[in-house]
């Protein structure tokens, strides 16, 4: 594929709906939680704001969350994409920033191990793989995912660390867009 082409994707992020857990502040990649009734409303009215968007491709996380949210959103038929799913929190699975700070005073999962879980580097290596398989494809991609997963994601997109996730906090139900201003890879959107 030649730059010019790549240079006419867009990469468009959908968090999932609310969980109980992301509700409660606590950490949920492996855990397949179901979206709570608030969750399932606000995903529904994302639908409207996508509606006459053309995709090229439309892919999700494998996790429950995810694929009802793109269900929610009219995307029923979105491509399961198992390198979306989030960060691994290996023994930090269902604990909150809080509770881990109690035992790892300043704990972040963009500046600290996650034992058991994934590095920063792993989650790198498989949101790459994202990264060029929407820059492959001439066109808006759309994907459903997961906070940290997502802000590392744009992280790759704009050429950073996945550590550079940090500067972008993502709430629920959001939408965001990246894509390009010439041959730099840009921020469009962000958290609407």
């Amino acid at each position: 594929m030649s730059a010019d082409a790549s240079l006419a994707s867009e990469l468009w992020l959908v968090r999932h709906g609310e969980t109980e857990w992301s509700r409660d502040g606590r950490h949920t990649s492996v855990t397949d939680l179901p979206l709570t009734d608030h969750g399932v409303e606000v995903a529904r009215g994302l639908a409207a704001r996508l509606a006459g968007t053309e995709f090229t491709q439309v892919l999700t996380s494998p996790r429950q969350r995810a694929r009802v949210t793109a269900e929610l959103v009219g995307f029923a038929d979105a491509e399961v994409d198992g390198d979306l799913v989030e960060w691994a929190y290996g023994d930090y699975e269902g604990v909150s920033t809080a509770v881990i700070r109690e035992t790892v005073p300043g704990w972040t999962v963009w500046s600290h191990p996650t034992p058991g879980g994934e590095t920063a580097e792993q989650v790198g290596a498989r949101l790459d793989r994202v990264v060029a398989r929407a820059r492959a494809c001439a066109g808006r991609t759309l994907v459903f995912g997961h906070g940290h997963a997502l802000r590392a994601l744009t992280a790759r997109w704009l050429e950073q660390p996945v550590t550079d996730g940090k500067h972008f906090r993502l709430d629920t139900s959001t939408l965001s867009v990246l894509g390009w201003e010439r041959e730099t890879p840009v921020l469009l959107r962000w958290n609407s």
